[in-house]
């Protein structure tokens, strides 16, 4: 097997070891009431706007999400928390360095040594769920875990359902179509973004997402016999019946929705092996973004 399905097949375990730690970070994880900023790259982009919709849905404060990149340097915060699975990563080092001495910062990372480690005030270290392959799947899983049990949202179920994601097989031919999109609604848009990522990013699938709501205004169209649209966590009422009647694919979200990404993780996987790419190679693509200095 390639180095991206032996790893996203080990998450139900890194996402159990992941939860044991939550309680030992609390402090540097955010309080109750903090204004807290979630940033990031890429995958861990998408990661952040799921934790930012989780906390601040759940009422324990404001909650922003940013890419590194784009981080506003006017607002203010209680505590700015940082994804970064190689700590190498040229925007979030950035970042980090500008904020030192003016907002506590904490980051999450899979490797800590590597630069990340002075350039926050605070570390957590999740090695057991550090990867090989370029496509991330059980670092960004773990550290969105990690934060939802800090936020008192995770549940048991959510294991399980990852182990059932990991069995049971792929809806029949869905890996002949010929365009995929992700749908999420609140904290599951990140999800869907994500899932959308990994499609791009293994297969080379024409992929898209959006917020489920959004997908009458325009996206619908693009619906034919050959698409495929996936719903992470609950569909709006009437959505299905609406996309089912253009000919397209429905696939419906029974799962907890970071199951539901596992399940679209694997199917990035089989839709490489069945065009026949190695989704341990994606194209023009590299595990860490270190921009040269300019």
């Amino acid at each position: 097997m390639s180095h991206a399905e032996n790893e996203l097949m080990s998450q139900p375990e890194c996402w159990a070891r992941t939860v044991e730690l939550a309680a030992r970070y609390k402090d540097v994880l955010s309080a109750p009431g903090e204004r807290v900023a979630v940033v990031g790259c890429g995958t861990s982009f998408f990661m952040a706007q799921a934790v930012a919709a989780l906390r601040e849905g759940a009422g324990l404060g404001e909650t922003d999400a940013f890419a590194a990149s784009e981080f506003p340097a006017a607002r203010s915060y209680d505590r700015v928390i940082a994804l970064t699975r190689s700590g190498t990563t040229t925007e979030v080092l950035d970042l980090l360095a500008r904020l030192r001495g003016s907002v506590p910062t904490t980051a999450i990372t899979a490797d800590p040594a590597t630069p990340v480690m002075s350039a926050a005030d605070d570390l957590v270290v999740l090695d057991f769920a550090d990867e090989r392959s370029v496509v991330q799947t059980r670092f960004a899983t773990s550290a969105l875990t990690l934060l939802r049990a800090h936020l008192g949202l995770h549940t048991e179920q959510a294991v399980a359902d990852a182990r059932t994601a990991l069995a049971e097989p792929l809806p029949e031919g869905l890996v002949e179509c010929s365009q995929f999109t992700f749908l999420g609604q609140g904290w599951t848009n990140g999800l869907a973004q994500e899932a959308a990522l990994k499609m791009r990013e293994a297969s080379l699938s024409w992929t898209e997402a959006y917020p489920a709501m959004e997908y009458r205004h325009g996206p619908i169209s693009i619906s034919t016999d050959t698409t495929a649209t996936w719903m992470l966590g609950t569909a709006p009422a009437g959505l299905a019946e609406e996309v089912e009647a253009t000919g397209a694919r429905w696939i419906e979200g029974t799962l907890d929705p970071l199951a539901e990404l596992v399940r679209a993780q694997r199917l990035a996987v089989a839709v490489a092996a069945f065009r026949g790419l190695d989704p341990d190679q994606p194209r023009h693509l590299r595990r860490s973004i270190v921009l040269d200095a300019r």
